[in-house]
């Protein structure tokens, strides 16, 4: 069709009551929400392609999706749009780019964030992990992060049958830190994330700042490649997609 363009759209949301971004059958997802405004929008069925999957209650601060539409937009399409979209999606901007360039496929870094807050919070509950009662020990879940960057293979830290056999990925940044009283953030950045990566990730630092497990079965396990003991999944609502880079674009704070 050679009057058929392809824009990217830049969005955030709140994924609390979402199955995910990727449609589901006879579930509310973020990718489904926002083909249906479009389609309101438009008076006919538009797709959409997202630049990954974020699992059911997962946030995304920053976050792109592709679409191609025969047409040229207004400058009224965002608002034309938010006024459709619950007031947990927000798009952000609407612009055209070359048709070959994919959401997905093109993007060459992404960076998430994970809360964790060990006080009860009633205005952190829904975006942060709230684990209370607990001392957890800065230092060590510093170091276990910062040593996560030594590594490329993530066989103990994934499922593998969600996998099919990839266990690699290029990390740029694994750091935690105390940003305010009781209350952590862990910073991580890939080329690629593998299934349940990050979350598995911050169960492991939570056992190593309560001392349940050591540095060096953390070490011992990554250099062998074998399997961590006691890891639990931690919860999606502490987890957020804060940042994804492309190299064609300029990636100024919205």
């Amino acid at each position: 069709m050679s009057g058929l363009k392809r824009y990217f759209i830049r969005l955030s949301y709140d994924g609390t009551n979402f199955c995910g971004w990727q449609n589901q059958l006879a579930q509310e997802s973020v990718q489904g929400t926002i083909e249906a405004a479009l389609t309101k929008l438009y008076r006919n069925p538009q797709k959409i392609v997202g630049c990954g999957r974020t699992d059911t209650g997962v946030h995304a601060d920053d976050y792109f999706a592709h679409w191609d539409y025969e047409g040229i937009l207004d400058d009224t399409v965002c608002t034309k749009l938010n006024s459709i979209l619950p007031r947990s999606i927000a798009v952000k901007e609407i612009f055209e780019v070359s048709p070959e360039y994919n959401s997905r496929y093109n993007a060459t870094k992404r960076t998430y964030h994970y809360f964790i807050h060990t006080h009860k919070n009633p205005f952190l509950r829904l975006h942060s992990y709230e684990y209370p009662h607990h001392t957890l020990r800065l230092d060590l879940m510093a170091q276990a992060a910062e040593e996560l960057l030594n590594y490329s293979e993530f066989l103990p830290l994934i499922k593998l049958d969600k996998e099919k056999g990839k266990t690699s990925c290029t990390l740029f940044s694994s750091k935690i830190e105390c940003i305010e009283p009781h209350y952590y953030r862990y910073e991580i950045s890939a080329n690629r994330f593998l299934h349940n990566m990050v979350r598995r990730i911050v169960g492991m630092l939570i056992l190593i700042g309560r001392e349940k497990l050591s540095l060096d079965e953390f070490r011992e396990s990554m250099q062998n490649q074998t399997p961590m003991r006691l890891i639990n999944l931690a919860p999606a609502n502490g987890l957020h997609l804060v940042h994804i880079e492309y190299p064609f674009l300029n990636h100024a704070k919205i």
